[in-house]
């Protein structure tokens, strides 16, 4: 092979380890693809994250350990943040978009992809140190940016249905109450889908009284899988007191469910305080 140019290596390690996020590499896998040494890969790494730094890309960060070595987490400055849900936040604080119920449509907003990815990447901040082994969503809107924290993680996406499917083989059935109207509510999870003594972080679109979630820790509960947190795209502002406790949203609503022309949205109380520190 050729000698490889610092260049061709540097594009060769932005374009691994952005498309691996959370994941560890270590030196002598790099050093393996380009016959180099380790000191040469260490510069090489050296520059590519005083570059992500410099540029709001991401971090990289060296892991100590026998299985330590090198991992991208993507992730998006407190300024940067703020800037983004409040832009979202004026776009949302639409009166048509209120819909009975105390309910928000987020359909168009959740099918962009460049938004639910900034949505998943700031939900993935809160929670590398968590560590969780998976992401729980139920088979609604919240799949999107489920999906894109799952992947800043580097972990995969588990989906509770409301009825389960024949070719997913047995599964566990729990009963649930809406948080919203109170109603009994059915949720299924194959028994393969987690092992017990995992972690999950659970992610969703909206949380009003947070029956659904509440729901989700119980599943998880079943499956002997520790919940490190749960997070949602809108929480409303009303009831104060839901089903779950020390959930992150990153909007929160107020509306007067008798006059549309009140809804507001506004970066969670959270997300300011990090512009602060």
């Amino acid at each position: 092979m050729d000698k490889i140019k610092r260049n061709e290596r540097m594009a060769a390690l932005t374009k691994w380890l952005t498309e691996s996020p959370n994941r560890i590499f270590t030196l002598s896998h790099f050093c393996e693809q380009f016959g180099s040494a380790k000191s040469t890969l260490s510069e090489d790494i050296d520059i590519l994250r005083r570059t992500f730094e410099t540029f709001g890309l991401g971090k990289l960060e060296t892991v100590t350990g026998a299985a330590g070595g090198v991992r991208y987490r993507p992730s998006i400055s407190p300024e940067d943040t703020v800037a983004f849900l409040s832009g979202l936040a004026g776009e949302l604080s639409t009166p048509s978009r209120f819909l009975p119920g105390g309910f928000l449509y987020l359909g168009d907003i959740l099918s962009m992809h460049d938004i639910v990815t900034k949505m998943g990447t700031i939900i993935a901040e809160q929670f590398y140190d968590a560590e969780p082994d998976f992401v729980l969503t139920m088979e609604t809107k919240g799949i999107p940016v489920a999906l894109m924290a799952s992947h800043a993680l580097g972990v995969p996406l588990v989906i509770a249905r409301h009825s389960s499917k024949v070719y997913e083989g047995s599964a566990v059935h729990i009963n649930y109450v809406s948080g919203t109207d109170k109603h009994i509510d059915t949720m299924s999870l194959s028994r393969r889908a987690v092992k017990p003594g995992q972690k999950a972080l659970i992610v969703d679109d909206f949380v009003k009284a947070g029956g659904t979630a509440k729901g989700m820790c119980d599943l998880m509960t079943e499956f002997e899988v520790e919940v490190v947190g749960t997070a949602f795209v809108v929480a409303t502002e009303n009831p104060v007191k839901k089903c779950i406790s020390g959930e992150k949203a990153l909007l929160t609503m107020n509306v007067d469910a008798d006059d549309p022309g009140t809804l507001s949205l506004r970066p969670s109380d959270w997300v300011m305080e990090m512009v602060d520190k």
